[in-house]
C-alpha cells in the first residue's frame, strides 16, 4: 500500500507502516469531510437560487419541510438539498415552480 510514497516511506518497512496507517486515518477523516463540504455546497447553491426569487433559504427549507411532512393530509414535495441544488443550477424554471409552490403554501399557512 506504500507504493507511490516518497523517500523512506516507501523503502523501509517501519516508516511505510506508519505512512500507510496515517494515510488510512486521513482517508477515514476525509470521507466525513467530503460529505460535509458537499452539503455546504448544496446549501450555497440553493440559497443563491432561492434569493433570486425573493425568499430566504431558512424560510424556503422550513416551507419545504412543512410541505414534505404531508400537513393537512396532502402529499408533499420530497426533495433533498442535492436535488434542489441541481435544479437551481441546471433547471431554473423547474426550481422556480418549486419555490412558487413553497411560497403559496407558506402564505396560506400565514393566513390561518
Amino acid at each position: 500500500m506504500a507504493k507511490g510514497y516518497r523517500g523512506r516511506a516507501k523503502n523501509t518497512f517501519r516508516a511505510a507502516i506508519r505512512r500507510v496507517e496515517k494515510g488510512l486515518q486521513y482517508a477515514y477523516r476525509d470521507r466525513k469531510v467530503k460529505k460535509r463540504n458537499f452539503r455546504k455546497l448544496w446549501i450555497e447553491r440553493v440559497n443563491a437560487g432561492v434569493r433570486q426569487h425573493d425568499m430566504s433559504y431558512s424560510r424556503f427549507i422550513n416551507g419545504m419541510q412543512s410541505i414534505g411532512s404531508g400537513v393537512d393530509g396532502e402529499e408533499g414535495i420530497l426533495l433533498d438539498r442535492k436535488v434542489l441544488a441541481d435544479l437551481a443550477a441546471n433547471e431554473p424554471f423547474s426550481f422556480k415552480a418549486v419555490v412558487d409552490v413553497v411560497k403559496m403554501k407558506t402564505m396560506k399557512e400565514e393566513q390561518i
